[in-house]
């Protein structure tokens, strides 16, 4: 979905707790970013949840507030789009006051082993777009409000951000981009309170794939060797928790034999 309106949002659950923390979280319909959503919300903070589809988006905010009785607040949002990243974090801080911290996890990866020369064009857009740009206005969006707070800015990153991938390379480099910038807004936010981090997943079993691969990594993942989505959100949740003035700069959750292959 491109653009916003104020019909799109919807809040479910208990009437606000206006101490309760506030953390917008993209790529929220599923995966890693619903795995957050819970555990933030399970730590008593209000989620504003963001992602193209608004179906899946209300099903994951119904199941959350109902869960840990909190109130959620979902904005169908499509990061690639700038005016409506930067529709969703003013809904935030038009209804709660605040902006605590800011998950940027919204990604996208492409299908494995094609020949760069083979790889469309379109593709190359789809993922610069979601997973470079995308994370670029939600930073920019979002680190106005997480001054006023000293909040925390979360980006979800990718073992593939460190070691380079033959299978897709232009995610690979997508997520080299975001370590890249991921450290450099450190420099700049952490003068004003802003604590900076970047998690660092290995394979996740999760849908990711479905709409660019054929399979999903729950397809071709085998869960028991894998990380799970829950363990991802801890990992982002350690990140938020940090008491200033320490910050968890870079946080690498792999499994235990990921360096195997080298």
């Amino acid at each position: 979905m491109t653009g916003h309106t104020d019909t799109d949002e919807t809040s479910v659950g208990s009437d606000t707790d206006t101490d309760a923390p506030v953390a917008v979280i993209t790529g929220a319909s599923r995966g890693i970013g619903a795995a957050t959503a819970r555990r933030l919300a399970d730590a008593g903070y209000t989620v504003v949840l963001a992602a193209r589809t608004a179906g899946e988006l209300l099903t994951v905010a119904d199941e959350i507030a109902t869960e840990y009785g909190v109130e959620t607040h979902a904005v169908p949002t499509d990061v690639t789009d700038p005016d409506a990243v930067q529709a969703l974090v003013e809904a935030a801080r038009e209804r709660y006051e605040r902006v605590d911290a800011a998950v940027v996890n919204a990604g996208v990866g492409e299908p494995r082993n094609v020949p760069l020369e083979e790889l469309s064009l379109e593709t190359y857009d789809t993922v610069t777009g979601t997973n470079v740009h995308g994370a670029f206005y939600t930073a920019r969006a979002a680190l106005p409000a997480l001054r006023e707070t000293e909040g925390s800015l979360v980006f979800v990153g990718s073992y593939l951000g460190k070691y380079p991938s033959t299978k897709t390379p232009v995610y690979a480099a997508s997520k080299w981009w975001l370590r890249g910038f991921a450290h450099s807004v450190a420099g700049r936010a952490g003068q004003a309170g802003v604590a900076v981090s970047l998690v660092n997943p290995s394979g996740v079993d999760t849908s990711f794939g479905r709409d660019t691969r054929g399979e999903t990594n729950a397809e071709r993942l085998d869960s028991s060797e894998v990380v799970s989505a829950e363990d991802v959100a801890e990992s982002i949740y350690t990140c938020v928790r940090q008491e200033s003035p320490g910050t968890v700069a870079e946080l690498d959750l792999f499994r235990q034999d990921i360096h195997e292959k080298f």
